[in-house]
């Protein structure tokens, strides 16, 4: 399929959320749809947990602080955001920003995995323990961090998520070693 082909077929996944009225509360209480940003070609789909504010704000996921410290992270490692696909679980803003219900990540979880259908990533990164339990319940990010996992035919990469990294100098390093073994991933994977 080419880029033009899953572009399109993304944005029939956005349409039908909006559509089949996924979460009305959530969408009520948000400004609008935060579906993904990024190339639809790319072998790496980072996936976080809900929108926060400033997402909500602008449409695009991981804009704010924790946004800017991801495009450090992928500076770091030779990638741009333009080069890699990022989305989040639920796509609406949860109030107050608490963490999404699991009834509320159970109604989004077809249309994510369309969107990972759709792009056939090589190599799919959560972005903290939302988002990996959701597809690996029975681990725990502070044991597996870095460390990726193959299952159901896919490799995963757990990894602390950029906002718990941002006021904790430890949890900062550690985000940033564990990100700078993405392209070594990659590799071994083309192998």
């Amino acid at each position: 399929m080419s880029q033009t082909d899953k572009a399109a077929e993304l944005q029939m996944v956005a349409n039908e959320i909006a559509r089949d009225n996924v979460c009305p509360e959530l969408a009520a209480g948000a400004k609008q749809l935060v579906f993904a940003s990024g190339d639809p070609d790319s072998p790496i789909v980072f996936i976080g947990e809900a929108p926060g504010a400033k997402e909500d704000e602008t449409g695009q996921p991981f804009v704010g602080a924790a946004g800017k410290f991801f495009d450090e992270m992928l500076a770091g490692i030779g990638m741009a955001r333009s080069e890699i696909y990022i989305t989040n679980i639920v796509k609406y803003r949860p109030p107050g920003n608490r963490d999404p219900l699991p009834e509320e990540i159970q109604a989004f979880m077809p249309y994510l995995k369309r969107q990972l259908d759709i792009i056939k990533p090589k190599l799919v990164v959560f972005l903290g323990r939302h988002s990996m339990n959701v597809f690996l319940p029975e681990l725990k990010i502070s044991q597996v961090h870095g460390q990726p996992k193959r299952k159901d035919g896919h490799v995963y990469l757990p990894l602390f998520h950029p906002a718990a990294a941002l006021y904790n100098g430890d949890m900062r390093s550690t985000l940033i070693s564990d990100f700078n073994k993405i392209p070594k991933i990659l590799e071994l994977i083309d192998r």
